[in-house]
């Protein structure tokens, strides 16, 4: 699993970079076919200070991408609503997948 961690207008430190990492752990720990996970933290110069930190992700998973963005006041707060978004959509992807997986055939008799 590769891990990208970009800031945009701000500098990420290796504190907030080892918080996003630890937050985005759980999801490969539920899905392990995760290939590439990218994540741009943004700054915004917005009136609105409820919602000036921003979180993104990308997820790239066998044969699927999955996109989450979150924005919040603070910007840990923001990584932790993100972190949850993507494992509802990791969780959802995984049995979606799992359940056509094991599908019986159905055939008609004639």
């Amino acid at each position: 699993m590769n891990l990208t961690i970009s800031g945009h207008h701000l500098d990420v430190t290796p504190a907030l970079r080892s918080y996003v990492a630890s937050k985005l752990e759980r999801i490969s720990r539920h899905f392990d076919q995760v290939v590439d996970i990218r994540v741009l933290l943004t700054v915004d110069k917005i009136k609105d200070k409820d919602h000036r930190q921003k979180a993104e992700c990308n997820i790239h998973v066998k044969g699927k991408e999955i996109y989450a963005e979150s924005t919040h006041a603070d910007l840990y707060a923001a990584v932790d609503e993100l972190a949850d978004k993507l494992d509802r959509q990791v969780l959802r992807y995984k049995d979606k997948a799992q359940e056509h997986h094991h599908l019986p055939l159905k055939r008609e008799v004639v």
